[in-house]
């Protein structure tokens, strides 16, 4: 286990300094942390080989790390501050990801028709494109230090985001499962997966509010939060690990539900000596993240990415993009909103490989050759829409004009 955690070390660090390298030319850290994640990952260098992938401790550290991403959007979910904006951040959230599902399906449906592939596969496909991947939009949030509308909307639509990814992904899998295999999902794992996180990020919320409430030196705050974190995190494992039929809870929406409820019980500049505090702690976090979205992604797919790999990235992108320009326009957001937003909604890749690996589970006995292309496609599409993606968001932030606008002490 040592070796193994001396490798990881190592891949951090190497890491660390592409993402460095990446930055001098004007492009996202992240960006640098992915490829390296590729690089060092089991299909090249094999640096993080499958066996720290696959150790228990390397995924309760990535689980745990995950939660403290979630106080990046947490920390942002202030009710004060939503209320101005919140019912055009639902609507918004609804048109884009309901507009993706509904356009990847319909695309592939045509495709698939034609092709003599089962059609309820284009529902897998549009179920699992919905989703979007908060941690790399967030990271060129905190890089960039960007503020202003879009920032502003993109932060509580990433939470909203994955919680009805989340719903309509085991809704469609749950329909399609029932009719076509024996491995039927039951119906109140669908509500457990959205609300159980949220019920485990409040709870242990209040604690930290009440703990985190009055003003401490910056080690004795750290203490509380690592602690409290380190709560949430432990009831998360217990459910997903002992009571859950299969651990499939989601880690940033407990952070996120953990952070947001402190965040409202203390005052506006308590939460950012807090926040300012455990930047340190959320720069490493971040970094091991997207490491650990990058190592299972193999680059031998771009060459073997077929048409289909193309349809879903292209369809997918133009369902996020006019699906947030409908509901921008609808609720009379800004323009910059309207025009950039979708744009800043592309990163991908976490959340579509978790669903992908569900939705091949489901289908394997009953159609493996279903199987085989959800699998192959999206497992392509993740390695090249990622890559794009990270450029793409970047540059909707920045045609948004809300590079450096926020002062450091938020963002470290």
């Amino acid at each position: 286990m040592i070796l193994l955690l001396l490798r990881l070390v190592a891949a951090i660090v190497i890491a660390y300094f592409v993402g460095k390298l990446v930055s001098k030319v004007k492009l996202p850290a992240i960006l640098g942390w992915l490829i390296a994640g590729m690089i060092l990952g089991p299909h090249a260098f094999s640096l993080m080989n499958q066996e720290i992938l696959d150790a228990k401790w390397y995924e309760t550290t990535v689980h745990i790390l995950e939660c403290a991403v979630g106080l990046m959007i947490g920390t942002e979910l202030v009710w004060k501050q939503i209320k101005k904006s919140g019912k055009s951040i639902i609507i918004t959230t609804l048109t884009q990801s309901l507009g993706t599902f509904l356009f990847v399906s319909l695309v592939f449906g045509v495709v698939f028709y034609f092709s003599d592939i089962p059609l309820y596969l284009a529902f897998i496909f549009g179920g699992i494109a919905l989703a979007t991947a908060p941690a790399p939009a967030l990271s060129i949030v905190r890089e960039f230090k960007t503020d202003g509308p879009v920032t502003k909307a993109l932060i509580p639509m990433a939470a909203l985001d994955d919680m009805v990814g989340v719903v309509v992904f085991f809704t469609t899998i749950s329909i399609i499962a029932s009719n076509i295999s024996e491995k039927k999902l039951p119906a109140y794992l669908i509500v457990l997966v959205v609300v159980l996180p949220l019920i485990i990020g409040v709870v242990t919320g209040l604690l930290a509010g009440v703990v985190l409430k009055k003003e401490r030196k910056a080690p004795a705050t750290i203490a509380l939060l690592i602690g409290t974190l380190l709560i949430a995190s432990a009831v998360g494992f217990l459910f997903n690990n002992y009571i859950m039929p299969k651990p499939v809870l989601n880690f940033m929406l407990i952070g996120m539900a953990f952070s947001a409820t402190f965040a409202n019980m203390v005052s506006e500049e308590r939460l950012e000596q807090i926040m300012e505090n455990f930047n340190p702690i959320l720069g490493l976090s971040m970094i091991i993240v997207i490491l650990n979205l990058g190592a299972p992604l193999d680059y031998h797919l771009i060459l073997g990415a077929g048409v289909f790999t193309a349809i879903y990235i292209i369809a997918r992108g133009l369902g996020k993009y006019f699906g947030a320009l409908f509901g921008a326009t609808v609720t009379n957001s800004p323009d910059t909103v309207k025009k950039y937003l979708g744009l800043t909604l592309l990163p991908h890749s976490g959340v579509s490989l978790v669903f992908t690996g569900i939705a091949v589970s489901v289908l394997t006995a009953p159609a493996p050759e279903c199987a085989k292309i959800i699998q192959g496609t999206i497992a392509a599409a993740a390695v090249i829409n990622e890559i794009i993606a990270v450029i793409i968001a970047k540059k909707g932030f920045e045609w948004a004009g809300e590079f450096n606008k926020k002062a450091d002490v938020t963002n470290g």
